[in-house]
């Protein structure tokens, strides 16, 4: 079968369907996972759709409540991409900064690139703070519950905790990004935390990979127009007209 072929057959049922899974697409091409990966990333890379972990999903429209995966999963997911959100913003840090780290894989790699300056910071993450600790910075973990999956504390006594900061800066994650919804969450309880961060801060960005874009998780906690996003490289050029987009790659 020619690759135009499968492309189209691709498309097809991505276009029927909205999401298509890579073990469908092998039987259904009768390909390898490898060519199948290939090909999705090429029409990743076309804007004809979006190649997500195990698949792909339509363009069509926002995808609507996605499953969450663990920290784990999540980590493995556009490593090189997360990399570089994650060089970018921790540029951004300067000498004195108090700053809110939210939990999440491209936040934890913020840390690899963190400048030695005189930066004191607050984070929901349990693993960000010990690593933090080890680099030699202030840190500060709110009370709260700590979420198996996601790894990040959350909860009521969180979010009275953060009320007392005022940051010069936070760094959150998110799971999806879409110009109808804003900026989403699949946890309650978590977009309680990142709203709270954003409102006690005086430059809010949001890290998320390309992929997080056109998506939509169950719990909005703020607007695109009220951060900056941080993202490696964005193939459809409609979110850089409403929203203050820094794209790395």
């Amino acid at each position: 079968m020619l690759t135009e072929e499968r492309y189209a057959m691709i498309l097809k049922r991505v276009k029927l369907n909205k999401s298509v899974k890579l073990p469908e697409l092998c039987e259904m091409l009768g390909t390898s996972e490898s060519t199948v990966r290939r090909d999705l990333s090429a029409l990743d890379e076309r804007g004809l759709l979006k190649k997500v972990h195990g698949g792909a999903i339509s363009l069509d429209e926002d995808s609507l409540n996605l499953p969450e995966q663990d920290v784990e999963e999540k980590s493995k997911i556009f490593a090189e991409e997360k990399a570089a959100i994650a060089e970018f913003a921790a540029s951004l840090i300067e000498d004195g900064d108090f700053c809110f780290l939210d939990a999440g894989t491209t936040t934890e790699k913020m840390i690899d690139f963190l400048p030695e300056k005189d930066v004191t910071f607050v984070t929901n993450g349990f693993v960000h703070a010990k690593k933090l600790a080890l680099k030699g910075f202030k840190t500060y973990v709110p009370a709260g519950e700590i979420k198996k999956t996601t790894e990040a504390i959350i909860g009521a006594e969180c979010v009275r905790s953060l009320q007392n900061y005022n940051f010069s800066k936070c760094f959150m994650g998110a799971n999806g990004i879409s110009l109808t919804a804003g900026i989403s969450t699949p946890d309650r309880n978590e977009a309680l935390v990142k709203e709270t961060a954003i409102n006690r801060s005086r430059m809010a960005y949001v890290l998320a990979d390309h992929s997080k874009f056109d998506r939509i998780a169950s719990v909005t906690f703020t607007q695109t127009e009220c951060v900056q996003i941080i993202t490696d490289k964005l193939n459809n050029k409609k979110y850089t007209a409403k929203s203050n987009i820094k794209e790395v790659l």
